[in-house]
């Protein structure tokens, strides 16, 4: 997990999974501490995907790709973390 994704990318990291920002990267102070939580779960789940996906070079995954059913409450989607459209490539 990292928010400095062109630096990981630098050093050769197989696989970044991106993360919020630098002041909070596996959080997000607007959400309630309820809703962080979530966050964060969905956070580290979605690096244990990332693990277990075979990689040939630095790949960078994002933490809501996909159509919805990804775990993260309506009220965190509202708060910016709901599923963001294509992969980056940054």
């Amino acid at each position: 997990m990292c928010n400095l994704v062109s630096i990981a990318k630098r050093v050769g990291a197989p696989r970044i999974v991106k993360t919020r920002g630098i002041p909070y990267p596996a959080g997000d102070p607007s959400l309630s501490p309820a809703e962080e939580r979530v966050w964060r779960r969905h956070l580290v789940s979605r690096a244990l995907e990332v693990v277990a996906t075979p990689v040939t070079g630095p790949t960078v995954f994002e933490v809501n790709d996909g159509a919805g059913g990804d775990g993260v409450p309506a009220s965190a989607t509202r708060a910016g973390l709901g599923p963001r459209p294509g992969k980056s490539t940054e």
